[in-house]
């Protein structure tokens, strides 16, 4: 494919990113991570105000209108090379392919998560600060908190998964397409779909939780991480390693088993089947 890559060069390409990544300074992975983190608050905030006056008119339109703002998040992220949590569980190829090891790229994933939090927390505190909040702006957040904290442990997981899923499939797609149109559109419409689906982000709900806390939310930050965070971000982990296992299953492992047995059962009988064939 001539304006794509093949899912075998995408494999690849992720591979030696990863190598770059996890040997990169922990400090830049850091401040990447911050950038990542103000860039899906800024994308969550502008699917809030898009919200605000229409969540008691229509809820699917309302959701839908949020849902197709929010993008621009993982879209400055991929065209600007900052660095996102969950888009770097893709990153675990490469300890598929025996390339890193996975204490290494835990390391990374931390360094990225704590910058993700701070990005997140520093745009839900000058969002706050800055006055801007109209009050269906602030009552929405407060509400988009209350209703990720009401979750049971189990539907935040599920919900997680089902997300990370669709980011990492965002995040493939970017990776092969080789012009800055197409990068866009493939991270808008996975993203699109999450968001819709009411699906779980764990740096997402940094940034609602950082701005309805500052604003007043009456749950602490431990409550928080131990009802939310935790799962989602449990769920955002296994969604997006189950997505770069199956490719890698596919188009690497299950080629390199063909091509072994190939050489070592198929070329031995047919060299077998010629001097049976000669012979006779």
């Amino acid at each position: 494919m001539d304006g794509f890559l093949t899912s075998t060069e995408i494999i690849q390409t992720i591979i030696n990113k990863a190598i770059g990544k996890v040997s990169s300074n922990v400090l830049k992975q850091l401040l990447l991570g911050i950038l990542g983190g103000l860039f899906i608050a800024f994308g969550a905030n502008a699917s809030i105000v898009v919200m605000q006056n229409l969540m008691g008119i229509n809820l699917g339109i309302a959701k839908l209108l949020g849902a197709c703002v929010f993008p621009v998040g993982l879209i400055l992220i991929t065209l600007t090379e900052s660095e996102l949590f969950t888009g770097n569980n893709l990153l675990i190829l490469a300890v598929y392919d025996k390339k890193i090891n996975f204490c290494s790229l835990l390391k990374s994933w931390i360094a990225v998560y704590f910058g993700n939090f701070i990005g997140s927390f520093l745009l839900g505190f000058m969002v706050v600060k800055s006055g801007i909040l109209t009050a269906n702006t602030f009552a929405l957040v407060l509400s988009t908190a209350q209703a990720k904290i009401d979750l049971t442990f189990t539907e935040a997981f599920i919900r997680g998964i089902c997300c990370n899923i669709l980011v990492v499939l965002a995040v493939w797609l970017a990776t092969g397409a080789k012009d800055v149109t197409s990068k866009m559109l493939s991270c808008f419409f996975p993203v699109m779909i999450f968001v819709l689906s009411g699906f779980e982000h764990s740096i997402a709900n940094m940034y609602y939780f950082s701005a309805a806390h500052i604003l007043g939310f009456p749950f602490s930050w431990q409550q928080i991480i131990l009802t939310n965070l935790l799962p989602v971000t449990l769920g955002n982990m296994l969604g997006g390693i189950i997505i770069p296992l199956t490719y890698y299953l596919a188009f690497v492992e299950f080629e390199k088993q063909e091509k072994i047995f190939k050489l070592k059962v198929l070329q031995p009988l047919n060299k077998i089947n010629s001097r049976y064939q000669i012979q006779k």
